[in-house]
């Protein structure tokens, strides 16, 4: 029997590590084998390349469950023999719809190795499967819960082991150390299980110490990384032993209980930028907090980013609609996260997961979501539809100017000085009744920024300097000059010679502020001393500034 473990990926960079580590376990059985795909493939070719084997089982999550149900319907059509099995966290709650589907024949509920196992050892015996729904004709069957799997079945099994080694460079690798999490936050589903179980620690190592040295990029899918300190500084010291050059490993990290002792390794041995930590701030409102049973100690958590925010890359999480958080409670955690100014400030919208607390007690607090995947909140006892759109105006402006890098140094100055949640509400406003927010040029980025400030603070002459700055900033090689003008070429050369700067090796723009661009942006100081500001370009990387 031909047996395909499947997925379709939100990216070609991405992997999926479930599929893998089931075809490890069972890749004794002979006709088993895995393949993955992308969301924006093609369906027919995707279905043309499934339609022959008899089993088809898909990995399911919100980003992916409309299109693998597209995908089964036309391999059904194709083959109606074909016999199509969902697992994941998408299915593995409040599954009575999607089983009920023609093009779906069995769901595995929950962790799938043991139900996974036990199904291509009982085909087509289904009932001795735990874990499984299926269809028996017209009637809807289901089994037990499966037992918790033994993960120390996975000492001697490294994941990665059947992938094509050169494609692994590309892609963004996925490692798990353990299962479960200690908190119950009740909009996330790793609140369901709050068992924590640690993988062996042979499988841990080798499966990083293959993907050091064949992958660059490689994530950490524990929910709470740093739950243990002497797990956590092993696995760092693993790292610091054994990583390679372009390495870069990313922890989703609870910051207010960082330890003394990790922080202190952090900055005493690991080099700046090879760890990435994802901080879940979500709210600062602790009222909402509590409402959803998570605790959060906002002051220690941001004493700690400042600890470690010079050795490690930070992106931190917020999330609009959470219960009791109001449209002043958003806007007060939005202008105290952003002051933190992490390289990227992830905003995101409430979603009503299948199986998460918060789905089952939306009617208690007035919610209304979409009943499609990504099950996002539609407006709430606390939050309208109207300031709902408002602010997914404010998160494109957020991913355009902030987290793509084009205006950090002019949105800094607008945190400091006016506020920074009204502006990118504001700039949402004007740039969407320019342009769409996924169709637009460079030029047209910085211009609207320009004409929108200029509205806003038509006196402030430093904010339409810096994002003259930031247009300059940019690029890789000299652009066309717009928004400040270069200083004057003679003037220029003789800077240039008089700091015996390298014209022949580089490009220079030397833009003629009339205030002190360090203290305005990074001291918050309003100084205005003129300084002459030099921009470096190399060609290959973005440009830089040359301290004179």
């Amino acid at each position: 029997m031909k047996v395909l473990l499947t997925t379709l990926n939100a990216k070609y960079i991405h992997t999926n590590l479930a599929i893998r580590l089931l075809y490890e376990l069972n890749k004794q059985y002979d006709g088993l084998c895995w393949k993955e795909f992308t969301i924006k493939e093609d369906k027919n070719d995707i279905a043309g390349f499934c339609k022959d084997f008899e089993i088809v089982a898909f990995s399911c999550y919100i980003w992916n469950i409309t299109q693998t149900l597209e995908t089964a319907r036309i391999i059904k059509a194709l083959n109606p023999n074909t016999r199509i099995v969902l697992g994941g966290p998408e299915v593995s709650y409040d599954w009575e719809d999607v089983i009920c589907r023609d093009e779906v024949d069995m769901i595995i509920a929950g962790e799938g190795e043991i139900p996974f196992e036990t199904l291509l050892a009982s085909y087509p015996n289904l009932e001795n499967v735990p874990g499984l729904i299926w269809k028996s004709g017209t009637e809807i069957k289901q089994t037990i819960k499966s037992p918790t799997f033994d993960i120390t079945r996975y000492k001697d099994i490294m994941p990665y082991e059947t992938d094509k080694v050169e494609s692994l460079k590309d892609k963004v690798l996925y490692i798990e150390t353990s299962r479960g999490c200690p908190y119950k936050c009740e909009f996330c589903l790793a609140s369901l299980d709050n068992k924590v179980r640690y993988l062996p620690d042979p499988h841990i190592k080798s499966t990083l110490l293959y993907l050091m040295e064949n992958g660059k990029t490689i994530k950490f899918l524990d929910r709470t990384f740093n739950m243990k300190r002497d797990f956590t500084l092993d696995i760092f010291q693993f790292i610091l032993d054994h990583h390679k050059p372009g390495n870069i490993f990313q922890f989703e990290i609870t910051a207010d209980i960082l330890h003394p002792d990790i922080i202190k390794f952090i900055n005493e041995k690991v080099p700046k930028d090879l760890f990435r930590f994802e901080i879940g701030i979500q709210t600062v409102n602790q009222k909402a907090n509590l409402e959803v049973s998570r605790k959060q100690n906002f002051e220690k958590t941001k004493s700690i980013i400042k600890q470690v925010e010079d050795k490690v890359e930070l992106h931190l999480d917020l999330i609009v609609g959470m219960a009791l958080d109001h449209y002043e409670d958003i806007k007060y955690s939005f202008e105290e996260t952003f002051k933190l100014f992490a390289p990227e400030l992830q905003l995101g919208f409430l979603k009503f997961l299948k199986g998460t607390p918060v789905r089952y007690k939306a009617e208690q607090h007035g919610f209304k979501y979409d009943p499609l995947p990504p099950y996002q909140i539609i407006e709430s006892n606390y939050l309208s539809n109207t300031e709902l759109r408002s602010i997914e105006k404010l998160e494109h402006m957020l991913e355009i100017y902030w987290n793509n890098k084009r205006a950090q140094n002019t949105l800094r100055y607008i945190s400091n000085t006016y506020g920074i949640f009204d502006f990118l509400l504001g700039l949402g406003e004007f740039f969407g009744q320019k342009k769409d927010f996924h169709k637009y040029t460079l030029p047209d980025v910085f211009d609207i920024l320009t004409r929108y400030s200029e509205k806003q603070y038509p006196n402030d002459s430093i904010l339409k300097q810096l994002i003259a700055v930031d247009y300059y900033l940019h690029f890789k090689v000299k652009p066309k000059e717009l928004f400040m003008s270069d200083m004057p070429k003679q003037s220029k050369f003789e800077v240039i010679d008089r700091l015996k700067l390298d014209h022949h090796k580089y490009r220079f723009v030397i833009l003629p502020l009339d205030f002190n661009f360090e203290k305005v942006v990074h001291k918050n100081i309003i100084d205005r001393t003129p300084q002459n500001l030099i921009i470096q370009y190399n060609g290959q990387t973005k440009a830089k500034l040359v301290l004179n």
